[in-house]
């Protein structure tokens, strides 16, 4: 938990998320302090992947409060997503767009430096592959492709889900550089905690934060 002076990025009391009669997020509470990793573990159904896109104002909560990065959602929804970096179960690109175009769009959207485009595909091992369209690239590399993307505009959160999947001994250490270098909050839903092992176990049970 937070400090009493500290403004966790992020909050949630009690938080409920439904899909139809099956609560996915039943009563979860918890705070995440910048520079701090939250690692979400539990078995299938467990709801790391709800309370993610509740956190990345995709899914909107039916009970509680949560906040991200000091607004609360889903009131403040669009105040809240510039301080977030999201990388799902797909990579969120454009197919039409070379790697270097869904960067610069992207980083339009966040008042990013066009320089920054350049930094962040370097950053992931793609420098010489910007001119190349997302069905070029292999699956570990738009998986890289999307960590650039949600890492780009250096958000206040970065929420990813399975970010180990499909990279390679390579992808995995450009993931580890991104974390280190990563000033703001992380949570990561993963079945594979060791690989986390600096970040703060939490572990879902059928919605609920076990033990």
């Amino acid at each position: 938990m937070c400090s009493a002076e500290a403004v966790p990025v992020v909050a949630c009391r009690q938080l409920v998320r439904r899909f139809g009669e099956r609560r996915a997020l039943d009563g979860v509470d918890l705070d995440v302090a910048a520079g701090e990793t939250l690692v979400l573990t539990g078995g299938n159904g467990a709801g790391k992947t709800t309370l993610l896109r509740v956190l990345a104002t995709v899914l909107r909560p039916h009970g509680g409060a949560v906040s991200v990065a000091g607004h609360d959602l889903p009131r403040h929804a669009r105040a809240a997503r510039p301080s977030i970096g999201y990388v799902g179960h797909e990579p969120l690109v454009y197919p039409s767009l070379t790697a270097l175009e869904n960067l610069q769009l992207y980083g339009e959207l966040h008042a990013v430096q066009p320089g920054r485009c350049h930094e962040a595909l370097a950053m992931v091992g793609l420098e010489r592959r910007g001119n190349d369209r997302p069905a070029d690239l292999s699956r570990g590399m738009r998986q890289r492709l999307a960590l650039a993307r949600a890492w780009l505009h250096r958000p206040a959160l970065l929420l990813l889900d399975e970010p180990t999947a499909g990279l390679d001994a390579d992808g995995r250490e450009v993931l580890r550089a991104m974390l280190d270098q990563h000033a703001g909050a992380a949570v990561v839903a993963t079945h594979e905690p060791d690989w986390f092992a600096g970040g703060r176990e939490l572990r879902l049970t059928l919605g609920r934060v076990a033990g």
